[in-house]
């Protein structure tokens, strides 16, 4: 079992930046690849981030890419996502998966076992 709580989200305003943190219990957590993801109201989950369970190998969503940047710090059983040039559009629940399956990480929601509660980033232009 894993549990994840996030931390990190507020307001903030356009071109701003947050880091967001997302720790995990469990003395595991060097086992399993870590992601990103977002639902802005009205909308489906997407994707945002990724990062491998040793935190060698990173993906990101397009519309994140060069401004978002994902690390983990296995020694403090933490992911985090930090996010540059913040745009209204950025607005949404933010959430953190696990995954033990996919060890290089995944950019499918279906393939995360675990999940934080979410926390919220409102980017006001």
């Amino acid at each position: 079992q894993v549990q994840l709580v996030e931390s990190g989200g507020g307001l903030v305003q356009a071109g701003g930046s947050l880091r967001l943190s997302c720790a995990a219990s469990g003395r595991t957590f060097s086992s399993y690849a870590m992601g990103w993801f977002r639902q802005a109201p009205g909308k489906e989950r997407e994707f945002v981030a990724t990062i491998s369970e040793i935190g060698g190998r990173t993906y990101y969503a397009d519309s994140v890419k060069g401004r978002f940047t994902i690390s983990r710090d296995n020694a403090k059983n933490t992911v985090y996502l930090r996010m540059n040039s913040l745009k209204p559009e950025d607005t949404a629940t933010y959430y953190c998966a696990a995954t033990g399956t996919y060890y290089s990480g995944s950019t499918n929601s279906y393939h995360y076992d675990y999940w934080g509660q979410g926390t919220q980033v409102t980017v006001s232009s």
